[in-house]
C-alpha cells in the first residue's frame, strides 16, 4: 500500500502535464532503498516477504520516476537524474563492491549492509521533511500526499513488529523513526488542511495564467463633447492676438548723396 499510495499525486501530475512543485527525491530515495533491501535479502536469504515487496517497490518506483521526468520541467529533470546516478549508480555500486568484494563471510556482509540498509530507511522517512518545510511556510497542505504519509505510518508500525519477530534490528530500528514523523505529518496535516494558503492570497500574486487576461480593444472616446469625426480633419489655429511678441523695427539707413 505504501508503494500505490503515490497514485493520486502522480494522475494529478499526468492531468495537469506539469510536476508542479512536487518533489522527486522520496521516490528516488524509495527506488534506492527497495534496491537495498532486495540485496540485503539476496545475501540473508529465507525473507521471501522482504524479496517479493521490494521487486514490486522498484517496480512501481520506476513508473512513478518516469512520469516525473516526463513532465517535469528542464532544472528538476536534471536534479532528478544527477541524483539517480548518484544514489542508484554509484553509490549501489560501491555497497556491493564493498559487500561482496572487500568483506570476506556472509556475516560481515550482513552487518555491513544491515547497517547501510537502516541509515536510508531512515532516509526514506526523513525524505518528505522539505515537503513538510513547506507545508509550515506556506500554511497549506496543497503538495504534500496525504496516502504516502498515511501508509507510511502504518507501514512503520508493521514492519517494526516484522523486525522484532524475526530478531531483526536493522528492520525494526529504523522503523521507530518512520512512525514518528508519520505521526507528525498526520499533525501538520490535521492542521492546516484547511487553512488559507499563503500563496492563494491576491496581495503579492506572482503567477497569473493567461486565462486570468483578458485583452480589449480601445475605444476612442470624444474630447470636450465633440462630435465623432467622419473623416474630414481640421486644424485649431490658436489666437495670437494674445501674445506679445516684441515688434520688429527696422534700421534707418541714410543714403549719402
Amino acid at each position: 500500500m505504501v508503494f500505490l499510495s503515490p497514485i493520486p499525486t502522480f494522475y494529478r501530475i499526468y492531468k495537469k502535464k506539469s510536476t508542479e512543485e512536487f518533489q522527486s527525491i522520496p521516490y528516488v530515495v524509495a527506488f534506492f532503498s527497495a534496491l537495498l533491501w532486495l540485496f540485503y535479502a539476496y545475501i540473508k536469504t529465507d525473507v521471501i516477504f522482504l524479496v517479493t515487496i521490494n521487486l514490486f517497490g522498484i517496480f512501481i518506483e520506476t513508473i512513478y520516476l518516469a512520469i516525473f521526468l516526463m513532465y517535469a520541467d528542464k532544472q528538476t529533470r536534471m536534479n532528478t537524474l544527477k541524483m539517480l546516478l548518484l544514489f542508484n549508480v554509484f553509490g549501489f555500486g560501491v555497497i556491493v563492491f564493498c559487500t561482496m568484494v572487500i568483506a570476506k563471510t556472509d556475516s560481515v556482509r550482513l552487518t555491513i549492509l544491515g547497517w547501510i540498509c537502516l541509515v536510508f530507511s531512515l532516509c526514506v522517512f526523513v525524505a518528505p521533511l522539505g515537503v513538510m518545510r513547506k507545508v509550515i511556510r506556506t500554511k497549506s497542505v496543497k503538495y504534500m500526499p496525504f496516502f504516502l504519509s498515511f501508509f507510511l505510518t502504518i507501514s512503520a508500525v508493521v514492519w517494526f513488529f516484522y523486525g522484532l519477530c524475526k530478531h531483526d534490528f536493522y528492520v525494526a530500528i529504523p522503523n521507530v523513526l518512520g512512525f514518528s514523523f508519520g505521526i507528525l505529518q498526520m499533525i501538520l496535516y490535521a492542521l492546516y488542511r484547511n487553512a488559507k494558503s499563503i500563496e492563494d492570497l491576491p496581495i503579492g500574486k506572482k503567477d497569473i495564467s493567461n486565462d486570468e487576461i483578458i485583452l480589449e480593444p480601445m475605444k476612442n472616446q470624444p474630447r470636450n463633447n465633440i462630435p465623432p469625426n467622419d473623416g474630414t480633419f481640421s486644424i485649431e489655429i490658436p489666437n495670437l492676438s494674445a501674445v506679445n511678441v516684441p515688434r520688429h523695427v527696422p534700421a534707418q539707413t541714410t543714403v549719402a548723396a
